[in-house]
């Protein structure tokens, strides 16, 4: 037994009441046109609080993958008529599910393209997957599921806004580090020596041979947590790894 959601009866509504002779399916093409409006409205939503961040990927990137996704999804449903065969019971053998597995998986690479690898750490993973969630309303919203596509992007605007909070006060507690040094000095037992003089604990070290213009030096990526649990002072770390006259430079990735 089949299921009869909101959308099939905004469907029905519209056929019946904007029939204007002849078998054209009034309804459904107002449908469309609904479904194209409002991945422009909910993706855009996105792409505004990507664009307010200054991420790479923007508002028009948004609504680009949105919008596309949803025409995908409307041309899966009503673009092939001719390609749709019945079988005996008078139900459909197409499935209307193969284009749009073919924009999920073409989407992934796109938004790989928004992940850059810096410095020891990764930016662009959230904008990769708003990416990847606008193309999911724009399937949504083109496949008629209004009501999902809706309460989904209120679901992900509050993630983005709400949970920043939340995000920085854990990452105040635990930042990341970046430290470029002179290859000839003991920067490992420095820093050791520091986090153990400020009692902070020093963890996930990684380090790596760069060279820094005629320079050879030394890049450590590490974690810093307070003992107890309290937080970090940042300026306070940075001040003591410059006092070690062979740190060239100090960065946080992960510190608002």
């Amino acid at each position: 037994m089949g299921v009869t959601t909101i959308d099939q009866k905004i469907a029905e509504f519209f056929n019946s009441n904007f029939n204007l002779g002849g078998d054209w399916p009034w309804g459904n093409l107002i449908l469309c046109t609904i479904a194209v409006i409002l991945s422009v409205l909910l993706c855009g939503a996105v792409g505004l609080e990507r664009e307010k961040k200054g991420r790479s990927a923007g508002l028009r990137t948004h609504l680009l993958v949105g919008v596309g996704s949803c025409i995908v999804m409307i041309i899966s449903i009503y673009g092939f008529p001719a390609a749709v065969s019945f079988n005996a019971d008078g139900s459909s053998s197409r499935d209307v599910a193969r284009l749009a597995a073919q924009v999920v998986t073409g989407v992934g690479f796109l938004g790989a393209g928004a992940i850059i690898h810096n410095q020891g750490g990764i930016k662009g993973l959230t904008t990769a997957s708003t990416i990847w969630l606008v193309m999911a309303i724009g399937l949504a919203c083109g496949s008629m599921n209004f009501v999902l596509a809706i309460s989904c992007t209120l679901v992900v605007m509050v993630i983005l806004v709400s949970f920043r909070r939340l995000e920085r006060k854990v990452n105040r507690s635990n930042p990341m580090f970046v430290v470029i040094s002179d290859a000839s000095s003991p920067i490992m037992t420095n820093l050791l020596t520091i986090g153990n003089e400020l009692h902070y604990t020093i963890s996930d070290i990684n380090s790596q041979m760069i060279q820094n213009g005629s320079d050879q030096c030394v890049e450590v990526t590490f974690k810093v947590a307070g003992e107890n649990g309290r937080e970090v002072d940042v300026n306070e770390l940075t001040i003591a790894l410059e006092k070690t006259g062979s740190v060239k430079s100090v960065q946080v990735l992960n510190h608002h």
